[in-house]
């Protein structure tokens, strides 16, 4: 029986094949991702070759092609542009067929001239991982059979599939169809797991998709990314700048009232806000108005219930038929229907355009105002609560 030069049992192959896909998906996440397209983090130049030329042995991807088609991705999210919307081209073509997609999209020189630039265009990138591009995967395959024999093949195979499958079909698919939203970004981005291990912290598509220019893809304190645990082991070793994280908001003593501070505050923070309006206001209201229906009627308490993911939904993102429907059930709903307008005039505050500081800080006190004025609780408690945001900890 043919051996290679490693002879392993059954279970050391097969670690071995996730440490080698393992390394592929860190360098595509921490590498391709996180470093070249959002620009999250510089890289000392041998951790970053080092990267370059491990991808163009285990995928023979382009620096070039996949940081464009990725920022096209951004700039283009769920609409006919999009290279590979699931909510445009449907899940199962996505998930099945993404690298197919994305090899076609690969193509179009008009998105490599207007997305891909300041990637890598130097001698080895025109000479060599460009220009042969399959033959990188070809020694990796010999370099396979050498140390493993026929076990190699095998373990190639996983190789050459894990990213096509894992990366451009599971998180540009199920990433974009299935899974819980810790934020209402503008498109339907979701956190397929809170454990990013498997496809190295990419699991956490929703938090990536708010705050796209982050190096750290977990927001909250259960969420697991371990492309962040590498990042900062390479910075604690001087082989990592990193550039941006997600803010993290900070608080002060309640003010009587909002002042240009808190503006700054809340604008910058918009994100956290809604995500708390969401918990403290949309959901607590709900659930006492549904309490309240059931004890009467219960065929108006579940018509109520259908209204609370659609209350917090991104409006883009429910379409007409789900606006219709919500607008439908809040003309019930008084009390509903006050805090979802409320929701939507505090959404207004920083989607105004040509506004000035003052402007914006007289809109941030009227929506306080106006919530303390409604007699709903929960609104009186989350105007006060506005006002304790601060753009520095300050010590209460």
């Amino acid at each position: 029986m043919l051996q290679g030069l490693i002879v392993l049992p059954w279970w050391g192959y097969a670690l071995v094949a996730l440490a080698l896909t393992h390394v592929t998906i860190v360098s595509v996440t921490i590498y391709l991702h996180r470093h070249q397209t959002h620009r999250a983090l510089d890289l000392h130049p041998a951790i970053a070759h080092f990267f370059r030329l491990w991808l163009w042995l285990t995928t023979g991807m382009v620096t070039k092609d996949w940081v464009a088609i990725h920022r096209k991705h951004h700039a283009r999210c769920e609409t006919e542009d999009d290279p590979h919307s699931p909510q445009v081209l449907g899940l199962r073509k996505v998930l099945w067929q993404g690298a197919e997609l994305y090899r076609a999209e690969a193509k179009n020189t008009e998105t490599l001239a207007k997305f891909g630039h300041n990637t890598p265009d130097d001698w080895l990138e025109r000479r060599v991982y460009s220009r042969f591009s399959a033959y990188g995967i070809v020694i990796t395959l010999i370099a396979n059979l050498i140390l493993f024999g026929p076990i190699g093949l095998t373990i190639w195979a996983v190789q050459m599939l894990w990213i096509p499958f894992f990366a451009a079909g599971v998180v540009n698919g199920v990433g974009h169809y299935y899974g819980y939203r810790n934020f209402e970004c503008a498109d339907a981005a979701t956190n397929i797991s809170p454990i990013g291990i498997l496809i190295g912290g990419e699991e956490l598509h929703n938090n990536h998709h708010t705050y796209a220019s982050s190096a750290k893809f977990s927001c909250k304190p259960w969420e697991f990314d371990i492309g962040w645990g590498y990042i900062r082991t390479l910075e604690i070793l001087g082989l990592a700048t990193v550039k941006k994280v997600a803010p993290v908001p900070t608080y002060a003593a309640p003010k009587e009232a909002c002042d240009l501070e808190t503006v700054k505050a809340v604008i910058h923070h918009r994100f956290q806000v809604m995500a708390r309006f969401a918990n403290e206001v949309l959901h607590k209201v709900h659930d006492e108005e549904v309490q309240k229906a059931a004890a009467a009627n219960r065929q108006a308490a579940k018509l109520l219930k259908s209204a609370k993911r659609l209350m917090v939904r991104e409006k883009a993102l429910i379409g007409e038929a789900g606006h219709r429907q919500l607008q439908e059930i809040l003309a019930t709903n008084s009390t509903l229907h006050t805090v979802y307008m409320m929701k939507e005039r505090l959404q207004d505050v920083w989607r105004r355009s040509a506004t000035t500081q003052d402007q914006l800080l007289e809109a941030l006190q009227e929506w306080c105002r106006q919530a303390e004025s409604t007699g709903i609780q929960a609104l009186h408690d989350f105007s006060a609560a506005i006002r304790t945001y601060a753009t520095k900890s300050v010590a209460a």
